[in-house]
């Protein structure tokens, strides 16, 4: 043992207990943190040396808690967890709210004119492919072929869905008219969580003991959790892309914002 700070802590799993609301709030306020898009090569380098040398039994002499968790989240917002690639900037979970909030936002203000509709359900894919891509599960190589089926396939279809439903709401009151991203965010994340983590499905995902060893691969794992990720995804959009469009809905009929 190296330095003072003892190395049965289990940096494998959140720092705040998963079981309480408060705990896993904590937990997802830190990986999801803008500010760790800011760090340096250097400094991201730095707290995976932290990490890995923790992990292997080495702690830096002088290192506190407070700052092995603070690596081991840096760690962890910037590379992939089990092929420990640095994972490109913009799929990272760091950038999830500055990048859903542009997006977010566009989609629900240029959702009138068939050129805008299809620009920002296309940029919104290309997003949501990077990201889905960037943080599969498992270590298994997915081919290019596989990637540009899983995004072609979630971009048309997201397109297709937005504009069919923009057809039909012409003669609809203004507010259907309105929710028409929405409809079409949800249709794309069936399609596209799917297609762009479809290597999974063939092959499982890892599955580990407590300690971490790899004890094989389960494809029932993978098929529950992509499901979940799809259902946490449309539920996800409700908040930023269901309830604004009431608000504004009203809003607009007020002379105030006129």
């Amino acid at each position: 043992k190296m330095g003072d700070l003892p190395l049965d802590i289990n940096i494998r799993e959140p720092r705040w207990d998963q079981s309480t609301f408060l705990g896993r709030a904590r937990h997802f306020f830190t990986v999801t943190d803008p500010r760790n898009l800011l760090l340096s090569g250097d400094q991201l380098e730095a707290s995976r040396n932290i990490v890995q040398n923790y992990r292997a039994g080495v702690a830096i002499p002088g290192l506190t808690e407070d700052q092995l968790w603070r690596a081991k989240y840096v760690y962890d917002s910037a590379f992939h967890p089990d092929t420990g690639e640095k994972v490109v900037l913009i799929g990272r979970m760091s950038a999830q709210v500055p990048m859903n909030m542009t997006i977010t936002g566009c989609m629900l203000t240029f959702y009138r004119k068939t050129p805008t509709v299809v620009f920002w359900q296309w940029v919104n894919q290309s997003f949501n492919a990077i990201v889905n891509y960037s943080n599969r599960s498992g270590d298994a190589p997915i081919t290019v072929r596989q990637l540009g089926t899983a995004y072609v396939s979630a971009t048309t279809g997201a397109v297709a869905t937005a504009l069919g439903l923009k057809s039909l709401t012409k003669h609809l009151p203004p507010l259907v008219g309105r929710f028409v991203p929405f409809a079409a965010v949800a249709a794309a994340n069936c399609i596209n969580i799917p297609l762009m983590r479809q290597r999974e499905l063939q092959v499982g995902i890892p599955v580990t003991d407590e300690a971490g060893q790899r004890l094989g691969h389960s494809v029932t794992a993978a098929k529950q959790g992509i499901f979940q990720v799809v259902i946490s995804r449309i539920g996800m959009a409700i908040p930023a892309m269901a309830i604004p469009p009431v608000i504004m809905n009203t809003l607009e009929k007020k002379d105030f914002l006129k």
